[in-house]
């Protein structure tokens, strides 16, 4: 990993992971919050750079709204030990500490800071915020949420992370608005049980991490890079497995836990919201058909200098991983009758 000979950035990695599982154990609001701060303060050392301006506004953006929704969370604790019991009191209470925790995980409508700290960020911090950093505030929603209310900002997730992605050329944003809308599925998932949300959430770190891995290695941060630059027919082939995956296109790994999820909203009869779901994935798979599609049939002239030098072992990695991706139509057999 990028951290290995660094460590500074392997203290403050362990950190992160621990203050995780502090916030998650903790038997209090406020156990919870000092897990959350800590949490903040060890990831801010691990995304900063003094060499790059970049990361270093990324940083500071970061600390902001994090801070605003710490704030905001603290005051909420607190304002609910010292009112009495009061119906409208305590809706507002339980929708300001949802509103605080979707504001640290990204989640639209509070999804402002995410794609443009994203855009200042390595592919492998990336890969940190996209899928780490939302354990635990997806943890803490689901310990106290309004039910309403989060059907709602699901509804705003799967649109606007769909709608979002159409415009973009830049592949960290794009990443940005399929995790906003991933976020939608991963809400609708913690609120049906734990477990699907493990399940979901695991899948979706999986297929991110590839993702973030094979861009990591091709040192590409713009679509245009992906004909511009002389990648190998077995690459191009990867990205169109791994891509579609994602999207939740159906023989592959990424359909499954969707799936199950339409099966329960059917299951519910939340018919208008299985149409969202779907429609939207439909836009997010159009999106990444649109890259795979330029990267296949756009002809550029060969330039030597230009040529992409990849270890075996990147290429052997990356095979593997297309393997698992394909895999979900056998493990479809396995789990469905």
């Amino acid at each position: 990993m990028y951290f290995l000979n660094n460590s500074n950035k392997m203290f403050f990695t362990f950190i992160l992971f621990f203050s995780t599982l502090i916030s998650i154990s903790s038997n209090s609001w406020f156990g919870c919050w000092i897990g959350l701060e800590i949490n903040l303060l060890s990831f801010i050392p691990l995304i900063s750079s003094p060499l790059n301006l970049l990361t270093s506004e990324a940083s500071l953006k970061y600390f902001l709204t994090q801070s605003i929704a710490s704030i905001n969370f603290l005051f909420m604790i607190l304002l609910k030990m010292i009112t009495l019991k009061n119906y409208m009191m305590d809706n507002f209470i339980m929708i300001s500490i949802n509103s605080s925790m979707l504001m640290k995980m990204g989640s639209a409508p509070f999804h402002f800071w995410f794609p443009n700290i994203i855009e200042g960020l390595s592919w492998m911090n990336n890969f940190i915020l996209m899928t780490w950093q939302k354990i635990t505030p997806m943890i803490l929603l689901s310990y106290y949420f309004n039910k309403n209310f989060l059907f709602l900002i699901i509804i705003l997730n799967i649109l606007i992370g769909a709608i979002g992605g159409l415009n973009q050329t830049s592949l960290r944003k794009l990443m940005a608005f399929s995790s906003i809308n991933n976020l939608g599925w991963m809400i609708y998932a913690i609120m049906i049980s734990e477990n699907l949300w493990i399940f979901y959430f695991s899948m979706y770190s999986f297929l991110i991490s590839i993702m973030c891995f094979l861009f990591f290695n091709l040192n590409m941060f713009f679509i245009n890079q992906l004909f511009i630059n002389n990648m190998t027919p077995l690459i191009k082939m990867n990205l169109l497995i791994n891509f579609f995956s994602l999207g939740g296109l159906p023989p592959f790994l990424g359909f499954i836990p969707k799936w199950i999820m339409i099966n329960f909203l059917m299951m519910n009869n939340f018919y208008i919201l299985t149409f969202l779901f779907i429609m939207t994935s439909l836009i997010i798979i159009f999106f990444y058909t649109r890259i795979i599609y330029s990267c296949f049939m756009f002809n550029y002239f060969k330039m030597k200098w230009l040529k992409i030098n990849l270890k075996n072992n990147f290429l052997w990695k990356m095979n593997f991983f297309s393997l698992v991706s394909i895999s979900g139509m056998i493990l479809s057999t396995f789990l469905f009758y």
